[in-house]
């Protein structure tokens, strides 16, 4: 398979990838680009591999973790949402929960993210996981408990203005 002919048939699965991963769909775009450029250079080395999207998809994981290197702030937001989402029935509601999860996610440390987007996302085993990020199997399990454990603590939290709102009602 030419580089030609993987760009064009894996592109839109790779870009979605990185839309997820970082929730940002120009970093997403940004993260990609950089990683194409310097694939199509090694394109001969990873054309034999079993897997090149296997391989790509880390390059994109490593090049996403990279950014937080050079001293650029990344921030979660909503605006990126757009490149995976569905939308519920009730759009305002279904659009407020999505934000909800996405700025609980910004708060999470890249590694912890990017372990919830490898295994909810792209369906990866811990051992994928842990090759693809270059620890032990044990270490993505603790990052997956990590994160999961503050995403619940966060997510679960009843509102304080809901009893003030309550009160005034009376």
């Amino acid at each position: 398979m030419t580089f030609e002919e993987f760009a064009a048939a894996r592109l839109p699965s790779v870009l979605r990838f990185a839309g997820v991963l970082t929730g940002d769909r120009g970093l997403a775009e940004d993260v990609v680009q950089e990683v194409l450029i310097r694939a199509i250079a090694r394109w001969q080395a990873i054309a034999r591999l079993d897997q090149p999207e296997a391989y790509v998809r880390k390059m994109i994981v490593n090049e996403y973790l990279s950014w937080r290197r050079r001293s650029w702030r990344l921030v979660l937001s909503g605006a990126g949402t757009d490149l995976h989402s569905r939308p519920a029935p009730d759009h305002a509601a279904g659009y407020a929960e999505r934000d909800a999860i996405w700025a609980e996610l910004a708060k999470l440390p890249l590694r912890q993210r990017t372990v919830l987007v490898l295994r909810y996302y792209e369906g990866l085993s811990d051992p994928e996981i842990a090759e693809v990020l270059g620890c032990r199997p044990g270490t993505v399990r603790g990052y997956a408990c990590r994160a999961l454990a503050a995403l619940r603590v966060e997510l679960t939290v009843p509102p304080l203005v809901a009893p003030a709102i309550a009160k005034e009602e009376r």
